[in-house]
């Protein structure tokens, strides 16, 4: 057990090690000022959104991108309250013409991929950008992307991504676990394997969706509706698929409010694993998956006196040392240092958090907005 123990925690660090050295390589990019160019359309799809859209718009109307150059098409994926209200309201209030409002045409068992498509179909422009109802966009967005877009050879572009934080400590152990995502993700492009993203800051052109036949092939999969796409595109256009690692591009999100929507959060994302194609994602999220069962069971082990006390430690340090300095790299990437008060309890609890919700997801249905999703 103890071999055992030691070869799984090295693993874990080679892994985690690789992910730091990606993201050093992945370059920061930095605004200079250019001309605008890019013609952009943003999808944003919504299901009864009312309490987060105010936000939403006022980030819209504080961009700096001039208006004659996007669109935004709001997809209402069947809502119940007055959504759809409140956009044309806020938007005809502004007199702005800048925006559509359509029905999303559902035609298969994801809802998202049906909006995205539903208003691709549409897009006056070529570059398509997602994000969310519940996000919020800073003021230079749309003008990062342009530039990056003028000065990289690009057709896909992943983007940051993180949580409002808040002084409790369900935000700063979510937020926690989104900078490691986002570590990951950043540290997969540096070592030029991309196999993470979020589709709350994402672009595309029309031309290579359509080139990989969109979300043809998972359609049957509620969620990832960004994966599948990096996928896809990771293995035919590689060469054309790029992080843009600019603070001025980030998109912040809320957290969720209690650790039961969490649950159901994290139940959807897991929904998802065992669809995907990398490898090295898959070989990544075994080797996660396995360090957290390792630390868990030797804990137990400890506790029943039968394993060694020193052998412990040794597995507990290597975590919590490479994890904390991935991290630390990312919260100082997306200004979020104040988030590692949180840092020690988390370490703690998210082993058995994390393989709850991967035992819990063989077996469990989940529910989000309103809505019942199978594996």
């Amino acid at each position: 057990m103890i071999l055992l123990s030691i070869s799984i925690s090295l693993v874990y660090l080679i892994l985690i090690w690789r992910f730091v050295y990606g993201f050093g390589k992945t370059p920061d990019f930095t605004l200079k000022n250019l001309e605008h160019t890019t013609k952009f359309s943003v999808l944003i799809a919504f299901r009864n959104e009312a309490e987060n859209l105010p936000a939403l718009l006022e980030s819209i109307e504080n961009l700096n991108y001039p208006t004659h150059l996007f669109e935004i098409i709001f997809i209402d994926d069947e809502s119940t309250d007055d959504s759809s209200q409140i956009i044309t309201s806020f938007f005809n209030n502004k007199k702005k013409q800048n925006f559509k409002v359509i029905p999303n045409h559902r035609l298969t068992h994801s809802p998202k991929k049906d909006a995205i498509t539903t208003a691709i179909n549409i897009a006056e422009h070529e570059w398509i950008v997602t994000t969310d109802a519940d996000c919020y966009l800073p003021k230079y967005w749309l003008d990062s992307f342009d530039e990056f877009i003028q000065t990289t050879n690009t057709a896909c572009i992943a983007a940051p991504v993180t949580y409002n934080l808040e002084k409790s400590f369900l935000n700063g152990f979510q937020t926690l676990d989104i900078l490691s995502l986002q570590g990951a993700t950043i540290g997969g492009f540096g070592i030029k394997k991309p196999f993470l993203c979020n589709g709350a800051n994402f672009a595309y052109t029309k031309a290579i969706f359509k080139t990989i036949n969109g979300f043809e092939g998972n359609t049957d999969i509620a969620s990832g509706d960004d994966v599948f796409m990096l996928e896809k595109i990771a293995k035919n256009r590689a060469n054309e698929l790029h992080y843009l690692k600019c603070e001025q591009a980030i998109v912040k999100t809320n957290a969720q409010p209690t650790w039961g929507s969490l649950i159901e959060q994290r139940l959807r994302w897991a929904s998802k694993t065992s669809a995907y194609n990398s490898s090295f994602g898959k070989i990544t999220g075994l080797i996660v998956l396995l360090m957290n069962v390792l630390t868990i069971s030797v804990i137990i082990l400890l506790l029943l006196g039968c394993f060694p006390l020193k052998a412990l430690f040794y597995v507990l340090v290597i975590k919590f040392n490479i994890d904390f300095y991935l991290i630390s790299k990312t919260a100082t990437f997306f200004n979020q240092k104040k988030v590692f008060e949180s840092y020690m309890p988390s370490f703690f609890i998210y082993p058995f958090f994390s393989v709850y919700i991967a035992f819990l997801s063989i077996f469990k249905t989940y529910n989000w907005k309103g809505r019942t999703f199978k594996k």
